[in-house]
Order: structure tokens, then C-alpha cells, then sequence
């Protein structure tokens, strides 16, 4: 990050006590309370476990433990930051997040994995972006690439998201895709993190659907009763253009994983409304019979949509989400 900038270098707090911290090649040092968190690499190694009741079940560990062996969504061999572009601009929402969050913005994606986002979201210079992650192994891909690619301006760390490394309203931009329903307590995590948020500022958070994932349930149960001979019934497994390693990612995070949860439209809506967001805008679409579109506003406002238009578009998502998991994605702005 010392090619930034003095004013855009993104300040860490200690997770421990909030306090404030000094920061060289050797380490963090909390100045309150004295914690000494390692730098490896280039990483700062800030995870910091919940201090939750015992009445309260903590997957942290679990989900950590998994993610460490099963990295996801991984790279391949041949991966730049050429190929990196092309992979994500496929994606509609991908190249939409690029084309229209500002040049300059913050950018923090909770949970990172392996850090594809985070890395393309950073080849635009002027951004400051950073890839936080509780599981090692996927961070040091994530940096891997990045120092190959000299993407000075993208920083990953270590970090519970439950308790950052980062005062709050530090953000423009808060990313959490596929992370939250992972967590013991997703309305928790999503409250901590959209707290980083400046007034103004975006959140946007990926999930699993309560009846889009409907579809990978049965599958999860066919393969487990088969011993994963019939993996051939997810479409993506079928696809010739994915790397085997690619594949095996995939198959693990979706059907091997030991925990997830699953949420409704309305819920998150009701998550936004309690966390002083509005909403903005979904993928799909929550009003019933709108496409989204190649050239989507993602961040201007639209209807909320009613119960009706709720309950057609998550049954849609039974049947069409089957490919991505039942997965659907809210966007609000904090007010």
C-alpha cells in the first residue's frame, strides 16, 4: 500500500479493543491494549475470535477449518490479470459492479475467498480496495496474484467479519457475496459490516434463497445417498470450459459445506429497513416479470416489490437458480 497516497491508505484498528494501532513490515501493534498481530507476507494476520456467550453456537472455527483446505472460488495455472478481466466481465454483475462504482471509491469485500473480486475490482487504479477473509490459505492466493500483477492499490488481510479491523463508516462500497449465510448469526454479520459503510455509502450482500436453493438441497441428498457418483446432475459440473480444479471448488463449497442458512427477500429487506438502509435494487429483479437487463442502473432505486411479486420471483428462483444455487443478491444505500 506504500505506493498510495498518504490519504487513501485505509487506517486498521485493533479487532481486540478498537484501539488504535502502529503498523510496519514486522507486525501491528495495538497501542491500548497491547496485542501484537504478525504481518505474513504482506498480510496482516488480524482474526480475532468471537467473545460470544456459550448459549450462542459459533461455526467460525468449523467454517474457517473447511475453507483452509477447500479455498474458493481458486485460480487456475494460467491465470492473469488479462484472463482475470475477461472471467469477470462475463459475469453482468461483475462488469456492472466495475463500470459504475466511482474511480476513487473505498472498496472492502467481506470475505473474500480467494480474492478474483477484490483483484478485478482493483486494476482501476484509483480505487482503494480491500479483501478481508478469515481463512489463510485463500488469502494467500488472493495476494499471490495481486503481487504478481502489481496491483498496489488492492490490500488482503485477515479478519473475522463479526469483529473488523476497520473504525466504522470507513467505506463507499461494502461487498459480502455468498458469506453471511455461512455465519452462525448472518443478520449479526450483516449489521457489523454494514456499519462500515459511509453515510451515503453502498452494501451490497450475495445469499442463498430460501426456495432458490430448494434444487441444490435434493442434489446435496442424491449425491450423499449415491457417494457423489451422479455429480453430473449440477449443469456447472457439465461444462467443458471449467478446469477440474475449478469444478472440485465448486462441488465441495456447494455440497460439502458444514454449515449454511437460507434467507427470503423480505427478510433482508427487513435487515436493511433495521440497519438504516434503503433498498435499491435486487438480482433478480423482486418485482414480478422484470428482467434484468445488460446495461441495469444497478444503484438506482426501485420498487420494493410485494409480497405477491416476492413470492413469484422466489418460486422463478426454484427453477432457474438451480445453476448458481439458489443464490440472489440486495443492494442498499445507507441513509
Amino acid at each position: 500500500m506504500g505506493a498510495l497516497p498518504e490519504s487513501k491508505i485505509l487506517r486498521l484498528k485493533c479487532p481486540a479493543c478498537a484501539g488504535a494501532v502502529t503498523e510496519n513490515d514486522q507486525g501491528i501493534l495495538c497501542r491500548t491494549c497491547g496485542r501484537v498481530y504478525p504481518v505474513e507476507h504482506g498480510l496482516p494476520l488480524m482474526f480475532c475470535p468471537n467473545d460470544w456467550e456459550t448459549s450462542k453456537t459459533d461455526v467460525t472455527e468449523t467454517i474457517k477449518a473447511f475453507y483452509e483446505e477447500t479455498p474458493f472460488p481458486n485460480y487456475e495455472d494460467s491465470d492473469t490479470i488479462w484472463s482475470l478481466r475477461e472471467k469477470a466481465e462475463q459475469s453482468v454483475f461483475a462488469r456492472l459492479l466495475d463500470e459504475q462504482i466511482g474511480g476513487g471509491a473505498s472498496i472492502l469485500e467481506a470475505g473474500c475467498g480467494t480474492g478474483q473480486l477484490s483483484n478485478f475490482l482493483g486494476i482501476k487504479k484509483s480505487r482503494v480496495v480491500c479483501g478481508a477473509d478469515i481463512c489463510l490459505n485463500s488469502l494467500r492466493l488472493a495476494n499471490d496474484f495481486k503481487a504478481r500483477n502489481g496491483l498496489a492499490n488492492v490490500r488482503f488481510l485477515q479478519m473475522n467479519l463479526f469483529r473488523p479491523v476497520f473504525a466504522p463508516k470507513t467505506f463507499d462500497v461494502v461487498i459480502s457475496n455468498g458469506v453471511l449465510h455461512h455465519t452462525s448469526d448472518p443478520f449479526l454479520g450483516f449489521r457489523t459490516i454494514a456499519g462500515l459503510v459511509k453515510p451515503g455509502g453502498l452494501v451490497i450482500i450475495g445469499l442463498y434463497n430460501t426456495f432458490g436453493r430448494l434444487t441444490t438441497d435434493v442434489r446435496r441428498l442424491i449425491f450423499r445417498l449415491t457417494r457423489d457418483r451422479l455429480a453430473n446432475l449440477d449443469p456447472r459440473l457439465r461444462r467443458t470450459k471449467i478446469s477440474a480444479v475449478r469444478k472440485k471448488t465448486w462441488f465441495f463449497d456447494q455440497y460439502k459445506n458444514p454449515h449454511e442458512s437460507k434467507h427470503t427477500i423480505g427478510e433482508v429487506q427487513s435487515w436493511f429497513e433495521e440497519s438504516g438502509f434503503d433498498f435499491l435494487n435486487g438480482l433478480p429483479h423482486i418485482e414480478a416479470f422484470s428482467p434484468f437487463k445488460a446495461d441495469e442502473s444497478l444503484f438506482e432505486k426501485r420498487p420494493k416489490g410485494s409480497v405477491l411479486d416476492h413470492a413469484i420471483v422466489q418460486l422463478q428462483m426454484l427453477f432457474t437458480g438451480g445453476a448458481e444455487g439458489g443464490f440472489f443478491t440486495m443492494i442498499g444505500r445507507r441513509r
